[in-house]
């Protein structure tokens, strides 16, 4: 099935974290790269401002270092006395003198001589009278009386900002006074120099700082005066803004005027205290990088499209396992029965929350058969041996650590079966206790395995040998201390029968059937049921005959359907026969004495039909031949037991399920009832009703009971607590709540919506 990708909300998840990796850095480092570059401009334009700064500010201090020069020259120039002037035939040689001087500095656009207390002032172009110079040139903001003043009463070198100066019919020009008193820096000076320099002349020299930038410069005098000023923005600023410009230091700044964030370069000039300054809005170097802009805008387009693509691809690849494993998960029937209401709550997960259901739901069954499949390996351990070799890794899934040196099996049984309820109670308390137990003073481990007989258990028994303690009696002591932990129970009083030990787990087969075969033939001593296999040899009082060892473990394996061990079993008897000396009449009777185990072990098995396979008399007398016979006897003995037990196994099977049809509305019903009922152990009953049914037997209980109350439900009235005591639950929430989860509806909507119809909802149910 084809992944619907953008349906999946896990995909969307997928697709939205990879492109979440990638935009965050991506943003932050353009975010980053447009700062840097718009800062690293913003350094070059305002480090360029700075040096264009300097050297306006050196430019316009050697003009004013050249104008108090020319006042210096012309305060002792004779042509400048004052009575020369006034004289009418050198007043010429005054005008032409103060022509030349006004000739020596560009900036200056005129010049005019004044001697204090006089009524006159002089000029390049002639002589006025005070009250004719102020109605020539019309100060906006400086009145003629005030001119007058100025010029009478200046001590030091004066520049006045900027002002419209008006100069014929309506003419107005923007012009600086700059007044120097005549002798410079004398205490008492007999006249005043004063030049015009227009604004323009000023303003020209820092004109081209700004460049291609929107702003204004200004020159402030060094009593925060504005001396001139070129600004290209329409606003003028307010006095607090020109205050604040006025006392920074020498350098760039960054302020907030008006609101709006800019840039500021200051260059205070040492000569005279002036102060220069540039200011510009800082969202202009912003603007300057604007194919900057432009290509990081398409870089990032670019990579946010390939980004996406990757991301696509990325999401792509990891969901598709993640599909194909919830794809899985729901198709089995676990997770199907979990998901069952998928339409509410279900439908809304995505696959990790499905799979994980399905895993849950896994888990909790795993966990409820792990008991039986643990009993089942084990059994099948001490049944065939070698031959199952249960992988390390099944092992430990179960927790079965063969860890010891020295292995032996158990059999534990009881005298009566059955027994009274108090008895069976205890008999359940030691398979528990039995399950897995240590013995840590003694180094032993034990793991009980049910068998499918209900009053026999076996128990595998590890062990570490112990320093100058030889075998025998340490499995002694191993034994007595398990009877005596059994014994604390109570009311039991078990038989154990004990086989031989060996190194190998593998091997345990043989020393199982050897319990079985010592406990079969137990005898009581000391008030303790013991019975080791190991005893039984001393009890074969003639040695020619096979010992009887040999014919136990042969008897125990015919029973068991053990070939394995009943062929080993035939060789070591075989051996008897073939001892030096033995006459044919001897031989005859030990051979018979074998085929009587044989053919005892079959009658006790119920298995007949043998007679084909029982060899001639003739081949008695020689063993070479004799013992094939006996081999394929024993193949076919075993053979048909195993036959046997599983026709067995599925009758009573047959037998159990019609039980529970019969009875599954009888709320006692369970795997110990009907185990107890039928004689049979509840780890055996549980693997072999699984088998034969397809389910446990706990699920098997539920499908009967939802037939019958969808039945019920769909062709009744009556009411839904007595239909859920009726089919053996007392518990009326948790079975609407599972009813609800079965089939989507609770048990009165059931019945509303399908009532009439119940043999279809029994089907669909």
């Amino acid at each position: 099935m084809k992944p619907s990708y953008f349906k999946s909300r896990l995909f969307l998840k997928y697709i939205s974290s990879y492109l979440f990796v990638l935009l965050i850095p991506l943003i932050c480092l353009t975010f980053v790269l447009y700062h840097n570059t718009a800062g690293n401009l913003r350094a070059q334009i305002e480090q360029s401002h700075f040096n264009q700064l300097n050297q306006a500010e050196t430019i316009v201090d050697t003009h004013l270092q050249q104008l108090n020069d020319i006042a210096s020259r012309a305060a002792y120039d004779p042509r400048l006395s004052r009575y020369r002037v006034h004289d009418p035939y050198y007043s010429l040689e005054a005008v032409d003198a103060l022509g030349n001087y006004k000739a020596a500095s560009p900036i200056v656009d005129e010049m005019f001589l004044y001697f204090r207390g006089d009524p006159k002032i002089y000029s390049s172009v002639g002589m006025y009278d005070l009250d004719v110079f102020a109605d020539k040139y019309r100060f906006r903001n400086w009145s003629g009386g005030t001119v007058e003043r100025d010029l009478n009463e200046v001590r030091y070198a004066t520049m006045r900002p900027a002002d419209l100066v008006g100069r014929g019919s309506g003419f107005e020009q923007s012009t600086l006074a700059y007044l120097v008193p005549v002798v410079p820096n004398s205490p008492n000076p007999h006249g005043t120099l004063m030049y015009f320099v227009k604004e323009s002349s000023l303003t020209g020299l820092i004109d081209s700082i700004l460049g291609g930038y929107e702003g204004s410069s200004y020159i402030f005098d060094g009593e925060g005066q504005v001396l001139a000023v070129k600004s290209s923005q329409e606003e003028a600023l307010e006095p607090e803004a020109l205050a604040s410009l006025v006392s920074l230091s020498t350098g760039t700044h960054s302020i907030t005027i008006q609101g709006v964030p800019h840039s500021v370069v200051s260059v205070k000039s040492e000569l005279n205290g002036w102060e220069y300054v540039t200011l510009m809005p800082s969202s202009q170097f912003f603007s300057s990088v604007l194919h900057i802009r432009t290509f990081i805008a398409a870089l990032f387009s670019i990579v946010v499209v390939f980004g996406a693509i990757g991301a696509l691809l990325l999401a792509r690849r990891q969901y598709s396992p993640i599909f194909q494993l919830s794809e899985f998960a729901e198709s089995k029937p676990a997770a199907r029965s979990v998901d069952s209401d998928r339409t509410g709550e279900a439908a809304g997960r995505n696959e990790l929350d499905r799979i994980r259901s399905a895993l849950q739901a896994y888990s909790a069954r795993a966990d409820l058969q792990e008991p039986y499949a643990r009993n089942h390996v084990l059994l099948m351990l001490l049944r065939h041996g070698g031959d199952t070799n249960p992988s390390p890794e099944l092992l430990d899934s179960f927790g079965l650590n063969f860890d010891r040196a020295r292995y032996f099996a158990m059999l534990i049984g009881r005298e009566r079966p059955g027994g009274t309820a108090d008895e069976i109670k205890d008999w359940q308390l030691m398979l528990t206790m039995l399950g897995e137990a240590e013995y840590p003073e003694l180094g032993v481990r034990l793991f009980g395995v049910e068998l499918p007989k209900p009053d026999q258990i076996a128990v595998i028994v590890g062990f570490n040998p112990i320093h100058d303690t030889d075998e025998a009696g340490q499995i002694d002591r191993i034994a007595r201390a398990v009877y005596d932990h059994l014994q604390e129970i109570g009311r039991l009083n078990p038989a154990i029968g004990i086989g031989t030990c060996s190194a190998d787990p593998r091997r345990l087969s043989q020393s199982f059937i050897e319990a079985c075969s010592a406990f079969e033939s137990r005898t009581r001593g000391a008030g303790i049921n013991l019975a080791y296999f190991s005893d039984l040899s001393s009890e074969s009082g003639e040695a020619c005959w096979v010992p009887k060892t040999v014919l136990l473990k042969l008897s125990q394996s015919l029973k068991q359907g053990n070939a394995d061990i009943a062929a080993r079993s035939i060789a070591e008897a075989m051996e008897t026969l073939r001892a030096p000396g033995l006459s044919a009449k001897y031989m005859r009777c030990i051979g018979f004495d074998i085929l009587n185990t044989i053919l005892k072990a079959a009658a006790e098995a119920d298995v007949d039909s043998l007679n084909g396979a029982i060899p001639p008399i003739e081949m008695f007398s020689s063993p070479d031949e004799l013992e094939p016979y006996f081999l394929e006897l024993v193949d076919r003995l075993c053979e048909r037991i195993e036959q046997k037990e599983e026709c067995e196994a599925h009758t009573l099977m047959d037998k159990i399920v019609a039980y529970i049809d019969e009875h599954y509305a009888d709320h006692s019903l369970s795997l110990e009832t009907i185990s107890h009922h039928y004689s049979i152990s509840m780890s055996y009953f549980s693997r072999s009703f699984k088998e034969k049914v397809g389910t446990n037997f706990v699920q098997y209980i539920w499908q009967k009971r939802m037939e019958a109350a969808i039945v019920e439900l769909t062709t009744t009235d009556e009411p839904l607590k007595e239909i859920i005591l009726r089919i053996g639950y007392h518990d009326a929430p948790n079975f609407i709540r599972k009813f609800k989860k079965e089939t989507g509806h609770t048990p009165g909507q059931y019945r509303k919506l399908f009532s009439g119809s119940g043999g279809t909802l029994k089907e669909k149910a």
